[in-house]
């Protein structure tokens, strides 16, 4: 209804804030009574991070982390109102503030690049991250803090704020894709106890058997090349993809200063 704020007061400008968010920035009161005595939102949340690094974020439920953590798991609700809200709360305490990656007068593309690699060592790092479905924006602290490292890093350009936004979507969506292909990739080849070389050998010669060249002599001179018999370092397709993507946003930086 037009003028009800739900309970909102005018700090936070009459926008409803969901919990997860709310109790990232710390507005949300903490229950004073109740709960076992020396249960606390960051030992929950730290419970939560602990179980999707070990076993993944599946592993992960209300009353998993309750059971981790000797309590009841009607306790949890007192601090966290639904296991969408706990996931927000992993991801922002796992992602962490942003490093000094860059100092001041980097150049936009050495800091872009400098960004996006410490993305994905945070990604490397907490793989379980990948499957956190979206449930918006970046709104909590350090997300925040990420984006606004992004901004700083193209503050020279004279590329306006929506094409700023744009890149740093651009780039993270690439970090993230790559990384989770990276991790399935690394997952089926471990499930199999290969090596990659061997891997690689064996899906080129199942290859030869099921394409035609005829058909498929496209692939065919990408088998004759000899390229799928070597893995590549582990860090080679994501450089190569970085550095095409700042490629791009070279023309678009370019275009706008002239």
């Amino acid at each position: 209804m037009a003028g009800d704020d739900g309970g909102k007061g005018a700090d936070d400008g009459g926008a409803f804030l969901p919990p997860g968010i709310e109790a990232a920035w710390g507005l949300r009161e903490r229950p004073s009574k109740g709960p076992k005595p020396g249960l606390t939102l960051d030992r929950i949340v730290g419970a939560a991070v602990s179980l999707a690094s070990a076993e993944g974020l599946d592993a992960v439920s209300m009353g998993r982390v309750a059971k981790e953590l000797g309590v009841s798991p009607m306790s949890l609700y007192r601090y966290v109102s639904a296991k969408s809200e706990l996931y927000v709360l992993m991801q922002e305490a796992a992602t962490g503030a942003p490093p000094e990656i860059f100092p001041p007068g980097t150049g936009w593309r050495e800091a872009m690049g400098a960004w996006a690699w410490a993305m994905r060592e945070v990604y490397h790092r907490n793989l379980w991250m990948l499957r956190v479905p979206v449930f918006g924006p970046p709104a909590t602290p350090h997300m925040v803090a990420w984006w606004e490292k992004a901004l700083v890093a193209m503050a020279d350009t004279r590329l306006d704020e929506g094409a700023k936004i744009s890149v740093t979507l651009l780039v993270a969506g690439f970090v993230k894709n790559e990384a989770l292909m990276t991790a399935d990739l690394a997952a089926a080849m471990a499930a199999g106890d290969d090596r990659p070389e061997e891997v690689l050998a064996r899906y080129g010669r199942t290859l030869r058997r099921l394409a035609d060249p005829e058909k498929y002599p496209a692939v065919g001179r990408l088998l004759d090349s000899g390229v799928l018999d070597v893995a590549d370092e582990p860090e080679a397709e994501f450089r190569f993809g970085l550095d095409r993507i700042l490629d791009g946003v070279a023309v678009l930086v370019d275009g706008s200063a002239s």
